[in-house]
């Protein structure tokens, strides 16, 4: 029987304490290391949607504005169109659309009109 029972016990209690506070401190660096690690995943993968979102916007946006500039020409080409049709059947149209042909035929062809 140990003459001291009592420091014998102590001790295993404290170097079973020890050994707890060891592996409590190993458990929270792991998970320290690990939320660290997922938060920087979480990051890049953040980064990279914001670009891949960002060249996606703007490769839209460039189509739009093709898209913008192609309706507005055959706006302006349809207007200018239908005020010649006006023209063309107002009073006198035919007059002038017979001025715009002079412009349109060569003169080396001959042209017959019918009246």
């Amino acid at each position: 029987m140990p003459k001291h029972p009592y420091k014998s016990s102590t001790r295993d209690k404290r170097s079973l304490a020890s050994t707890i506070q060891l592996n409590y401190e190993e458990q929270e660096d792991f998970v320290s290391a690990v939320s660290l690690g997922l938060k920087v995943c979480f990051s890049l993968l953040a980064i990279v949607s914001l670009i891949k979102i960002g060249h996606s916007s703007k490769v839209r946006i460039t189509r739009l504005r093709e898209i913008k500039d192609s309706y507005l020409y055959e706006k302006s080409r349809f207007e200018r169109l239908s005020r010649r049709f006006d023209n063309l059947i107002s009073i006198e149209g035919e007059q002038r659309f017979m001025k715009d042909q002079d412009q349109m035929i060569s003169r080396d062809i001959i042209r017959v009109i019918w009246r």
